[in-house]
């Protein structure tokens, strides 16, 4: 099955908010080797003026590969996740992610372009607080190969 073009456009509701952890960043942290006190210490993060630990800068992608699940999981859009490869990802961050934030996550389907069996997929996840204030715009571009042998 071929990624679905009819996609492009398409604007998602709003996610449920996902509450930042503590543990959740020092575990992030941990993961991508930031050894930077302020994301595992809240004493070393209110030092430098955040309310609590603050996150890894790519701690956004947790946030928006929750809301991308939505495209990725809805078998008529035709995304087969084993033969995907992330081609690209870009963070503008309005604000730094702290351990406490709820953030609510709004996932734009931007463009979807096929050629030679590869469908490319960008999108644009809007990563707010609970009043609505940005937090994070996270853009992916995903390379989805098609069946060897299929039409795309």
């Amino acid at each position: 099955m071929a990624v679905d073009p009819g996609y492009a456009g398409r604007v998602y509701p709003p996610t449920a908010p996902y509450e930042v952890g503590r543990e959740a960043l020092r575990e992030f942290a941990e993961a991508v080797g930031s050894a930077h006190p302020a994301h595992v210490d809240a004493a070393a993060a209110r030092a430098l003026g955040h309310p609590d630990v603050v996150a890894p800068p790519t701690y956004a992608v947790v946030v928006a590969q929750r809301a991308e699940a939505q495209l990725v999981q809805d078998p008529a859009a035709g995304i087969d996740f084993s033969r995907v490869v992330h081609a690209d990802e870009r963070f503008t961050h309005h604000r730094p992610i702290h351990a406490g934030d709820r953030l609510v996550t709004v996932l734009h389907v931007d463009a979807i372009t096929t050629r030679a069996g590869l469908s490319m997929v960008s999108t644009r996840c809007e990563i707010a607080d609970e009043a609505g204030e940005p937090v994070a715009t996270v853009r992916s571009t995903l390379a989805v190969r098609g069946d060897e042998g299929a039409p795309a």
